[in-house]
């Protein structure tokens, strides 16, 4: 019997697509040039869908025979190749997500909120998705008795600016909870945990509900639509003049295509065929690679025609401009909002060494990354991009500055102001947890 939706959530209208097109026009779309693996299923449901990840490995899949439904709230932007639909709708509405896996054999949820830039503050909507949307997909995957889900989580689950070399998944443990600085990697973390708690649960038609998790770093390739525009915004803005920490730091990235690798030979490790070697298990994915970030960076900064920074700044004095900018952002929320140009979790991601090694994914699912270059994503992102517009970054900053200083002086010599201004803002912030 299908559980009705929560009474809190409005459930979206869904609406399904099928595009038609020739070969041709989809194998110059991204992620079209990866070898078609063997079906590992006949029908898959990817969560989070409509976005370049999503896409990618839908494209990945239908090439080998299996029917796909990507599910997303937002529209897909995508040319759908045959063997594809689209599902809009909301991952937390039951009934919408129940319809959408009718007959599935497989989910690969990778649906997230709070990543990057503004949504990172928005700590209501962030628990909402990555939790609340998770119960669903859970209780549908026992409901619909989908024998298998992938879930696509983050290096953030364990790492939250503490130093990790070369490390895995049995020497390194879930960072704790109550000491994450942004909502995104808490929940994510909770997530993650949920989903390896329900490894092993009976479905509603018999059987079981096998499950693992990846965690991955940084995405990037050709058309990758969140890392790669920001850190071109910030570097034209000038945001990256200066290093933060020193040339020794490093990290790792995933190219596209090697995580839609990774999440096709796990969604065959939950198998009979591989006896389940994958059940109940996290995998560290990355491109074997560990990069400096300043110095990965370079073919952007080349072709930006912007000086790669030489002069580090000490990263506890961006730590503090990243709590202040925050601090603002939650003042001002209530009134006008304003994207801080860096936060805190971003500072602990480019200013602390934080590696993983692949060993297990090698081992017990058969990854083994390709070499991609970041100067091709970096090409054919500035060709394809629209021309930048004005955003009178500077001037909007001076204001900015005009309009603190008032605020203060004003706060100085009216006092019950602030009390007020707290006030708004404790109460603001008790609604978005």
């Amino acid at each position: 019997m299908e559980k009705p939706p929560h009474k809190d959530r409005k459930p979206h209208t869904c609406c399904k697509q099928s595009c038609k097109q020739s070969p041709k026009s989809v194998e110059q779309k991204p992620g079209n040039s990866q070898p078609a693996l063997k079906r590992v299923s006949d029908k898959t449901v990817i969560t989070g869908g409509a976005g370049y990840f999503g896409i990618t490995l839908g494209r990945a899949l239908a090439k080998s025979g299996t029917e796909v439904i990507l599910y997303d709230i937002k529209p897909c932007q995508w040319e759908i190749p045959k063997g594809v639909q689209v599902v809009q709708a909301d991952v937390r509405v039951f009934r919408d997500f129940y319809a959408a896996c009718e007959g599935a054999d497989c989910v690969i949820h990778s649906a997230a909120y709070g990543m990057s830039g503004a949504e990172q503050l928005h700590r209501k909507e962030i628990q909402s998705i990555n939790i609340g949307g998770t119960e669903v997909v859970l209780e549908v995957c026992k409901q619909r008795s989908v024998p298998r889900l992938v879930y696509t989580s983050s290096v953030n689950v364990v790492f939250a600016g503490q130093t990790i070399v070369d490390g895995d998944e049995a020497s390194v443990t879930y960072f704790p909870l109550d000491k994450h600085v942004n909502e995104y990697s808490r929940t994510k973390a909770i997530a993650e945990q949920m989903v390896l708690a329900a490894n092993g649960s009976p479905l509603a038609g018999g059987g079981k509900l096998y499950t693992c998790s990846l965690r991955s770093p940084g995405i990037y390739g050709p058309e990758e639509e969140r890392h790669l525009p920001r850190l071109a915004l910030n570097i034209e803005r000038g945001f990256f003049a200066f290093r933060v920490g020193d040339s020794q730091t490093l990290m790792n990235w995933v190219h596209v295509k090697n995580l839609v690798q990774a999440h096709i030979l796990a969604t065959a490790a939950l198998t009979p065929e591989r006896n389940y070697i994958a059940s109940g298990q996290v995998y560290f994915i990355n491109d074997n690679e560990k990069v400096n970030l300043f110095e990965w960076l370079s073919p952007l900064f080349e072709r930006l025609g912007v000086r790669k920074p030489s002069i580090s700044v000490p990263v506890f004095l961006v730590h503090l401009s990243a709590m202040f900018m925050e601090s603002v952002y939650y003042l001002l929320y209530p009134f006008v909002e304003i994207t801080p140009p860096i936060t805190r979790n971003e500072v602990h991601n480019i200013s602390c060494t934080h590696t993983f090694k692949i060993d297990k994914a090698r081992a017990e699912l058969g990854y083994s990354p390709k070499k991609y270059s970041f100067a091709d994503c970096v090409d054919h992102y500035l060709r394809k991009r629209p021309a930048r517009r004005r955003d009178f970054f500077l001037l909007k900053c001076f204001l900015l500055t005009l309009l603190l200083m008032s605020l203060v002086i004003a706060l100085i010599r009216f006092p019950d102001i602030l009390k007020v201004l707290l006030q708004l803002r404790d109460a603001y912030v008790g609604i978005l947890q």
